[in-house]
């Protein structure tokens, strides 16, 4: 997965700019104050660091934490722009291990899609041992129907000033197989030729809420994007108590 991101690393956020951060982020922190956590989290998958950097400006004490060292240097470089202090880590959420435990633990825009289906179990068991007796787990995947119908067989792009790209999708039995070519702009004005493969799997609802409750998790909540429908975006909220 890692390798996934070595082009896309240094301009996720940017090429993300459709999916108002700010609401999503702001969903988010009602969420944790509705659910009355502490303050030290660890924000896994945290990409560019948009919502470690919302958490801290909101007064937790989070960390970010990604598989990809593209995304970390931009985040990274991000998280100092806007003068936000905060620790960001090389992490793969399958082998997750942290020096003590944490309030919270989240996972935003679909890193649990990236976990095979053998290994979530054993992912969600280590997320539970990482958390304080009442912590929570707040987390969301697209969901089947995204995968199969929406995103499925179809190919997507943009033109953009500094960088294009063109995505084929591919289905799969167990997901569906991204090819991504990207444009990238020189100073000169040429461009450069960068591919990637990514591979997002299609997780059910209720396997994953079976799994969760394996791992400990004494409480499982669902619903839609926002607080909507389900349709393309399914969020988990695992109580540990």
């Amino acid at each position: 997965m890692a390798e996934s991101y070595k082009t896309l690393g240094r301009w996720f956020e940017y090429l993300n700019a459709d999916c108002d951060y700010d609401s999503w982020s702001q969903y988010l922190l009602s969420k944790l104050k509705s659910a009355g956590v502490g303050s030290s989290g660890i924000d896994i998958g945290c990409g560019n660091g948009y919502f470690t950097r919302a958490l801290n400006r909101a007064g937790y004490s989070v960390s970010g934490m990604d598989i990809s060292p593209e995304m970390l240097t931009v985040a990274r470089q991000k998280a100092a722009k806007e003068g936000i202090r905060c620790e960001f880590l090389l992490g793969d959420i399958t082998k997750l291990k942290l020096c003590g435990k944490v309030n919270f633990a989240v996972a935003v825009n679909d890193c649990i899609n990236y976990v095979p289906p053998s290994k979530l179990g054993h992912t969600f068991r280590k997320v539970y041992s990482c958390l304080t007796g009442d912590g929570v787990f707040f987390f969301d995947i697209s969901s089947e129907n995204k995968l199969r119908n929406i995103i499925g067989e179809n190919l997507f792009g943009e033109d953009g000033e500094d960088i294009s790209y063109l995505w084929f999708n591919r289905q799969t039995p167990e997901g569906v197989r991204m090819e991504l070519t990207f444009f990238v702009k020189r100073q000169d004005g040429a461009y450069d030729r960068f591919e990637e493969t990514h591979f997002q799997y299609a997780h059910g609802e209720e396997t994953i809420v079976g799994l969760l409750k394996e791992a400990g998790f004494a409480r499982v909540e669902t619903e839609g994007h926002l607080g909507g429908d389900k349709t393309e975006r399914i969020n988990f909220f695992a109580y540990k108590r």
